[in-house]
């Protein structure tokens, strides 16, 4: 029988510019119609670090040449990148379900996920967007445009913005309705377009990045999902990462992940939130399993072959 699965995609799988992004999303549609073939029931989430990050410099070297221009607001930016991501990815889905003759729908839905204005997570922003830099570049950035930076897991250094911690997912309705119809649905694209709830039941805007691992934790909680899948650019969770002594990890209970988080064996902003949400979804319900893997080891990974499987 099969498994009702929530999967994260990592940037990996979506490309840092419109041209990879075509091709990636070309092969990261081949391993999702693979679980769909299999028999899963599958709905998609997404990162959207580098698009967003293009997104908001795009509008900033506009308002530069049009003084009178608004700055666009970062809310607005995510909502723009779950529409062009959406768009390339379900077209590329659904032409690799046809082309293997399965008939499932693919729709995108432009998600809301609630934040409180209050977040501790204003205040300290960790959540890198955008391109890499050096420690030169990045230091420009802080004092010409008053970015926060910060060095991204021995990659080079980021810009980072607030993220704070997802508590519902507005659209959660339909994005049930349309999977239980079996359709795949892409949804909570870069984590969700984070807003505040106001009175009078408005929804505010806020000038965040919701972390898509944990957004995405939170709808397969609410899908009553099986198992929840992040990929990432590696095969399997580390300990020790990049280090002489570094140790592969095939299997973790959340108390074993626990330690290790309380050691600083994840890097904040990186693999630290695909534990942390992998833990959450492996303790909200007996028998769900989370599974951090890479992206073309994703179906073996649900047979239990290879990744790291995070279970009570």
């Amino acid at each position: 029988m099969g498994k009702r699965i929530v999967i994260a995609l990592g940037g990996n799988a979506l490309g840092k510019n419109l041209p990879e992004q075509m091709l990636a999303v070309k092969e990261t549609s081949k391993a999702i119609a693979d679980l769909v073939e299999a028999g899963h029931t599958v709905a998609v989430a997404h990162g959207n670090g580098p698009q967003v990050g293009m997104i908001q410099n795009a509008f900033a070297a506009y308002c530069r040449q049009e003084p009178s221009a608004d700055v666009m607001p970062l809310s607005m930016c995510v909502a723009m990148s779950q529409g062009y991501i959406g768009y390339d990815l379900q077209n590329a889905l659904k032409e690799e379900l046809l082309n293997r003759g399965l008939q499932q729908g693919v729709a995108t839905v432009l998600t809301q996920v609630v934040v409180e204005g209050d977040d501790p997570a204003f205040q300290h922003p960790t959540k890198p967007i955008g391109a890499f830099m050096s420690k030169e570049e990045a230091e420009k950035m802080a004092r010409e445009k008053g970015w926060h930076i910060a060095e991204d897991a021995g990659r080079g250094w980021r810009q980072v913005v607030a993220s704070p911690k997802p508590l519902a997912v507005v659209e959660l309705t339909t994005i049930r309705a349309l999977a239980e119809a079996d359709n795949v649905v892409i949804a909570c694209g870069g984590g969700g377009i984070p807003v505040i709830a106001t009175d009078h039941h408005h929804l505010k805007g806020a000038a965040a990045v919701i972390d898509k691992d944990l957004a995405s934790e939170l709808l397969a909680e609410h899908l009553d999902a099986d198992m929840l899948i992040i990929l990432t650019a590696v095969e399997k969770v580390a300990v020790n990462f990049n280090k002489p002594n570094q140790k592969w990890l095939d299997a973790l209970t959340p108390e074993e992940a626990r330690t290790y988080i309380g050691e600083g064996q994840f890097a904040p902003g990186s693999m630290l939130p695909k534990v942390e949400a992998a833990v959450k979804f492996a303790e909200s319900k007996p028998g769900r399993t989370a599974l951090i893997t890479l992206l073309e080891k994703a179906r073996d990974g649900i047979d239990g072959k290879t990744g790291t499987r995070i279970a009570c």
